[in-house]
């Protein structure tokens, strides 16, 4: 399978894992407590599987910066947190530096 698709796969099951931890409300709810284990897990496995073939430096700026974009826009939009100019941009850069990361990994 292509590293970069396992790559977002981890990237989204950490969204969907960081997403019930808000959902779980302190682990006091128990499918979202449950399905933080399970989304977190699989997103391990899956990120294990992605860095056999991609720099590990490379792999972990990509998630970090994309599952951080991914968690502002979900709680923008699911949670109505608030989503200023100052975040937009923000993240805005972090998509660039993450797609700068991206292009620098072919060059070595």
């Amino acid at each position: 399978m292509n590293s970069w698709v396992l790559l977002i796969s981890a990237i989204v099951l950490e969204v969907g894992g960081t997403t019930s931890m808000k959902l779980s409300e302190g682990f006091t709810k128990l499918t979202p407590s449950v399905a933080i284990f399970l989304l977190y897990s699989l997103s391990f496995v899956s990120l294990t599987y992605a860095i056999k073939r991609i720099d590990l430096a490379v792999a972990y700026a990509v998630g970090s910066g994309l599952g951080t974009a991914l968690v502002a826009v979900v709680g923008s939009l699911y949670f109505v947190e608030t989503f200023t100019l100052f975040k937009v941009i923000s993240l805005g850069l972090i998509v660039v530096g993450v797609y700068g990361l991206h292009l620098s990994a072919g060059i070595h």
